[in-house]
């Protein structure tokens, strides 16, 4: 059973939709960083694109269906780290799973490719999701959306992630990334969600940019 399975809810559901002008403003920016990131970081996402083609002449990016706010699920973009059959091999790697809960993640995940390695130790691999945080999708800023497997597990304490949009990045990867469960990144995600303002959001993004730098641990 789950640590964290008899705790009540903390969230005031009403209390996050009633912040109109952080989610104004935040929307706002969003746009206009993401716009901006796409621009300035082009070449980058040009020759990681090139990389990922050359290795093995698959698909360049990769799409799958996550959870958002309030349950609405969408099409998260990312740069190819894996096999092209990467997902019909998880079945098989089930049991190698180094993170507790619903999510699996391996340290040393034999899917991975040779530029994957790289990309996502640096977390570049994220780079298109500023198209879905353009869309409205995600935001910079917020929880990491969930597979729908995830979230079918989930108990109603866990359920308070989805109250808000998820984000590129967030508290739980901009401090503890893999070096903490399930539990904990749940608990890391309700103490956002709690402290969200645009100075909070500021700091975690300029923390990030830090870690793409001098990855965390990320894998």
């Amino acid at each position: 059973m789950k640590l964290l399975e008899s705790k009540v809810a903390l969230l005031n559901r009403d209390k996050i939709k009633s912040r109109f002008i952080y989610h104004s403003v935040k929307r706002v920016f969003d746009f206009f960083a993401a716009t901006c990131g796409i621009i300035i970081l082009s070449p980058l996402m040009f020759a990681i694109a090139i990389l990922i083609k050359s290795e093995d002449h698959g698909p360049i990016f990769y799409k799958q269906v996550r959870v958002g706010k309030n349950g609405k699920t969408f099409e998260m973009y990312k740069f190819r780290s894996m096999f092209v059959n990467a997902d019909q091999m998880v079945a098989k790697l089930k049991k190698q799973n180094d993170v507790d809960g619903p999510m699996f993640k391996m340290k040393d995940d034999p899917r991975i490719t040779k530029i994957g390695h790289f990309i996502r130790k640096h977390s570049l691999d994220e780079l298109p999701q500023f198209l879905n945080v353009i869309k409205g999708d995600m935001s910079l800023v917020g929880p990491r959306p969930p597979l729908p497997s995830e979230v079918e597990e989930y108990s109603d304490y866990d359920k308070q992630r989805l109250y808000v949009t998820p984000g590129c990045t967030g508290l739980w990867q901009a401090t503890e990334r893999n070096e903490v469960g399930f539990n904990e990144m749940v608990q890391l995600d309700i103490e956002y969600i709690q402290k969200a303002g645009m100075m909070f959001d500021l700091w975690i993004v300029i923390k990030t940019v830090g870690i793409v730098i001098k990855p965390n641990g990320s894998y």
